[in-house]
């Protein structure tokens, strides 16, 4: 191992080809931890698109396991949502038993974050204009044991995501949230539109937590390998460490 990535080392597969995410994650990890990008190249932003990966899926982590990572983490909600929460259970005890490596995917990680600060019940906030992919996206965290009061998607699709202002995100988790006021906290599907620091605001304005996408997946990297770095001005979960 490099004295570069003295922690560790995760292996991602992202499901699309843009940057902004993945730059991101990696400047919000912790010194030391490295970081091995692939990529699913999902062009399709539909249920079949999203069904149709998962033989890409299926080869990029077994190149991963093949070059040796600490922790492995296949992204994108969507792919796995859509088969639903058992499936993608499934899918992910079979390459841990094929691999013997860690792994967990994006709803994994959003679903562990939402239990570690509290949140029974949520409203869901996605910049996906499908009503049938909005409600199998919520049928995913029901089945996980959440109670999803909506799953509120922009008029807009993931084609357009890194078009949408900041002022745009912020007014639609901010509508969101007073639509079901009972909510605990606010979940973000897709990282593609909103960065970690767009949520602070939000969460300070709303008094909730907000379970950003990114911050999931570094939370849990964390968690993973055993490690505290907590940072300050990028959402709670990643000030709090819960």
């Amino acid at each position: 191992m490099s004295s570069g990535t003295w922690r560790g080392t995760v292996g991602v597969v992202k499901p699309t080809y843009g940057s902004g995410s993945l730059v991101e994650f990696i400047r919000l990890l912790p010194e030391g931890v490295g970081c091995i990008p692939m990529y699913a190249g999902i062009k399709e932003h539909s249920e079949r698109g999203y069904l149709g990966a998962l033989e890409t899926y299926n080869a990029k982590v077994a190149e991963l396991a093949e070059i040796g990572v600490d922790l492995m983490h296949p992204e994108g909600g969507p792919p796995f949502m859509v088969r639903g929460y058992k499936a993608e259970q499934e899918i992910v005890a079979g390459w841990e038993a094929k691999y013997k490596i860690p792994i967990f995917t994006s709803g994994i990680s959003q679903a562990e974050a939402l239990r570690a600060l509290g949140i029974k019940k949520f409203v869901g906030c996605t910049y996906f204009n499908d009503e049938k992919l909005n409600s199998l996206f919520a049928r995913y965290f029901t089945d996980a044991g959440f109670e999803v009061l909506g799953m509120e998607g922009m008029d807009t699709t993931p084609y357009e995501a890194d078009k949408i202002s900041t002022d745009t995100i912020y007014q639609h988790l901010k509508s969101s949230f007073n639509k079901h006021p009972k909510a605990e906290g606010i979940y973000l599907l897709g990282s593609g539109a909103w960065q970690v620091k767009d949520i602070v605001g939000v969460e300070n304005d709303l008094g909730v937590p907000v379970v950003h996408p990114v911050a999931a997946r570094v939370w849990l990297v964390q968690k993973k390998l055993r490690l505290r770095n907590p940072i300050k001005g990028a959402s709670r979960l990643l000030e709090e460490l819960p």
